[in-house]
């Protein structure tokens, strides 16, 4: 649930821009028409959707560099570099009472993304303030002292679920000391460890104009608006170098099943996972409806499972591939043998044309973000929104098993089941690395994109 309501405003940020095109959602998966593009002598990108008639506007700025770069034992410090973006909430309460939009910033692993709407006559104001938060970031010691225990008791207000635990523990079981294998938002120790002297380093080396890609859709003309960000944004200095995300591969992940103990519930949570693709792979659209694939299967074996969900989280480097589902207790070990099973299958033989044709019409009503979708071209190089459709159309029984051979076969498997110890240890005893002691309760889902308290 709380992963839905965190993807809330982008789905209503998709629905509102959808509209401003002129085409509401009807069911089928939208598509946005490719953005007009300009670049600033800074060397920040441009892409603006004009919508006439509109009296809004939405303006995305995407920084190129997320969470994967936090430093080690230090999680959490682009996210708070985030945070110092807007630090005061009447900020906030601004941009919703007097410019009539909304303000908000969400930290990935992959980069930051600040997005402002609000009036298109405000637009002035709008790109002023992302001048002020991206030219003169506060990061003095009161400052940094503020956020990050602002930070530390959004970490610490709810214990996790424990499909929380589940979702973190299986990052860290197949990534290791990865970077995808922590929390994009850091956890109470290690946010606990950051000083400002990180948030200072952070902000020299990745908040660079030549980084950054503005995506504007709205009522705005051409002309005011590329005066605006030239006259607001064009003072914004371009890095001396390119950080690239390069980091050292992670280990194969322990063979054995990770038991967790958590005795409130009477379900296990039951996690899967391969390493994944890059979202830049042309095998993307393949695996989205290998995904789809796998759930069907694994729900008609088992359809005493809830919650299931398989998500094939990509990257700028190869993401996860994992299968989630909730399951009673005496089930688990049978649920985590047929999800094997599954996978062993579809990478021998693949799917009917029936699997196929229904994975493709239940994918096609997927709705994305076209902004979304139009930045993660710029950053990932992923394909174009404009050709998902023809691609999914084309794919056929023999690309989801090459893709699935791709993924499963000889690969290592990491897996955890989070429940009753003493009721799940019978079950996979030999063949498991087990922990009776209940997990900290500290841990955050790695899942989640991270938001400014």
């Amino acid at each position: 649930m709380l992963k839905k309501l965190a993807n809330l405003p982008a789905i209503l940020c998709a629905v509102a821009f959808l509209f401003a095109l002129g085409s509401a959602p009807t069911g089928r998966a939208q598509t946005a028409p490719e953005p007009e593009r300009e670049t600033l002598l800074n060397g920040l990108k441009i892409l603006y959707w004009p919508q006439p008639g509109n009296s809004n506007v939405t303006l995305r700025l995407r920084i190129h560099s997320g969470a994967a770069f936090d430093l080690a034992g230090k999680g959490g410090m682009m996210a708070l570099l985030g945070d110092a973006f807007f630090p005061d909430a009447a900020t906030r309460e601004y941009v919703t009472d007097e410019l009539g939009g909304r303000l908000e910033v969400i930290t990935t692993h992959d980069g930051i993304d600040v997005t402002i709407s609000g009036k298109a006559s405000e637009l002035e104001r709008m790109v002023d303030l992302l001048r002020g938060a991206m030219l003169t970031t506060q990061l003095g010691a009161e400052n940094v002292t503020t956020l990050r225990s602002a930070r530390l008791k959004l970490l610490s207000e709810k214990p996790p679920t424990a499909a929380d635990i589940a979702n973190a523990a299986i990052a860290a079981r197949l990534f290791g000391m990865f970077p995808y294998g922590r929390p994009a938002g850091g956890t109470a120790d290690s946010v606990a460890k950051l000083e400002r002297a990180d948030l200072l380093l952070a902000r020299e080396r990745f908040l660079n104009a030549d980084n950054a890609t503005l995506a504007v859709a709205g009522g705005v003309e051409k002309p005011r608006l590329m005066r605006v960000l030239r006259q607001l944004l064009g003072p914004w200095a371009k890095s001396e170098r390119t950080i690239p995300a390069t980091f050292r591969q992670p280990q194969a992940p322990d063979a054995r099943v990770l038991v967790l103990n958590n005795p409130a519930d009477s379900d296990a949570e039951i996690r899967l996972a391969v390493r994944g693709l890059t979202r830049a792979d042309n095998d993307t659209v393949p695996a989205t409806l290998l995904a789809r694939i796998i759930r069907d299967r694994w729900l008609k074996a088992l359809p005493q499972l809830s919650a299931v969900n398989i998500r094939h989280e990509t990257h700028v480097l190869p993401g996860i591939f994992v299968l989630s589902a909730s399951a009673p207790t005496e089930l688990a070990s049978k649920a985590v043998s047929t999800a094997q099973e599954i996978m062993r299958s579809l990478a021998q033989t693949g799917p009917s044309a029936a699997e196929l044709e229904s994975a493709r019409y239940w994918t096609q009503f997927t709705l994305t973000d076209p902004i979304e979708a139009w930045l993660d071209v710029d950053t990932f190089k992923s394909p174009r929104p404009d050709t998902i459709p023809t691609l999914s159309r084309s794919v056929t029984p023999g690309d989801i098993q090459r893709v699935a051979a791709r993924l499963f076969k000889d690969a290592p498997v990491a897996t955890v089941v989070v429940g009753n110890y003493d009721q799940l240890k019978g079950a996979f005893a030999g063949k498991m690395e087990s922990s009776a002691v209940t997990p900290d309760p500290k841990v955050s889902d790695p899942a989640m994109p991270t938001k400014k308290p």
